[in-house]
């Protein structure tokens, strides 16, 4: 967190949080070494069959060719379709199902199978979906599932953390309000600047919509950046959606409409929002949207009362990115589904074959519902 005073300078500690992926540079080393030696050693394979569980759900965002810039804060949430490409081939090469989230749900709740599964999962509405990872799985003819927040096809979502990058990347000096009072940053420096954007996307995800969007204006307004354009241009279009629900191996999931983290919302809010981005999805793709995504899906984005309202609004599973593997016989909660949620930076397919074998997570509780039982 930068210090306190008038030139704010930010340290170097903020670029190892930056990112939630599996591997952050500030647990990275440790818990790679763990992994590489669980690999080498074989333990992975010992301990497959009993940590493994019925499969896993991986999660994606982004999928574009390898970008240049310098400050890339959000690489974590990339891949590109080279390894897109390579990971399928990987899969199916280990032997796993790679199966829809209907299938998922399914297995979660079934008798253990031969094979585990892996379902694939991308959040968000970015435009390269269509473009590059599109091409990739239709290729391998597998299946997935895209969370959709529907205020981006309609052009009136903003993604905040692209604005942020853009100024931040541009900039040596940021000004804005921060609990009503102006604040003042020097980033001047590289890790600078991965620490301010760290600290301002924790304070904006925690924002009620209202003040987020006076915040992201404001900015917008004092450093020439057009959010409304930076975002319409990043985003998917209804014609982009209408193309990708023509094939029978995409499955559409809701992910609200504006895309807020459900903590920072009251309880009526979250509801409308569950309820009113499954209603434009269905009306726009004619289909029924039975499954949901809590954005940004970490534990500091939702909370026990949004798993009992994703139950109780009818969706037949919700997923987070909360790291771990899916049980047989009813032992993962349908409503708070963990996904193995995959660091961009990482290429190694060493490192998601451990992953997928489920030695690096703590065994699942078993629970019957939403209501009995916490995701965090």
């Amino acid at each position: 967190m930068p210090r306190r005073g008038a030139g704010r300078r930010a340290g170097t500690a903020g670029r190892a949080r930056t990112g939630r992926g599996i591997l952050t540079p500030d647990n990275g080393i440790l818990r790679r070494a763990r992994m590489e030696l669980a690999y080498f050693s074989g333990a992975f394979r010992l301990r497959e069959r009993e940590a493994g569980g019925a499969g896993a759900i991986l999660r994606f965002a982004r999928v574009r060719p390898r970008q240049r810039g310098r400050f890339q804060p959000l690489k974590s949430q990339e891949i590109t379709p080279g390894f897109l490409d390579r990971m399928i081939r990987a899969l199916k090469r280990w032997q796993y199902d790679i199966v829809g989230i209907d299938e998922a749900c399914r297995r979660a709740v079934t008798l253990p199978e031969r094979r585990r599964f892996a379902c694939l999962t991308f959040d968000g509405a970015s435009k390269d979906i269509v473009t590059h990872a599109w091409p990739v799985l239709a290729r391998h003819g597998v299946p997935f599932t895209l969370y959709l927040p529907t205020a981006f096809p309609d052009g009136v979502g903003v993604a905040w953390w692209l604005v942020l990058e853009d100024i931040i990347g541009r900039e040596s000096r940021i000004s804005l309000v921060i609990d009503g009072r102006e604040r003042h940053f020097a980033v001047s420096s590289l890790s600078d600047k991965y620490e301010l954007f760290d600290f301002l996307s924790g304070w904006l995800r925690k924002l009620p919509p209202p003040e987020l969007s006076y915040a992201v204006n404001d900015l917008g307004r004092r450093y020439s950046a057009d959010a409304a354009q930076i975002s319409r241009s990043a985003s998917l279009d209804w014609a982009d959606l209408a193309k990708l629900a023509a094939d029978p191996n995409v499955t559409f999931g809701s992910a609200t409409v504006n895309y807020p983290a459900l903590s920072s919302l009251k309880d009526a809010g979250a509801q409308r929002e569950m309820a009113m981005g499954r209603a434009v999805a269905e009306s726009a793709l004619r289909q029924q949207v039975r499954h949901f995504a809590y954005p940004f899906g970490d534990r500091d984005a939702f909370a026990r009362p949004h798993v009992v309202m994703a139950e109780e609004a009818g969706f037949a599973s919700a997923v987070s990115t909360i790291s771990g593997i899916v049980e047989a016989q009813g032992r993962t909660n349908l409503h708070a589904l963990p996904r193995i949620a995959w660091d961009g930076r990482v290429r190694s397919l060493r490192m998601m074959r451990v992953l997928l074998s489920g030695v690096m997570f703590p065994p699942v509780q078993p629970t019957r519902s939403a209501r009995h039982q916490s995701p965090i």
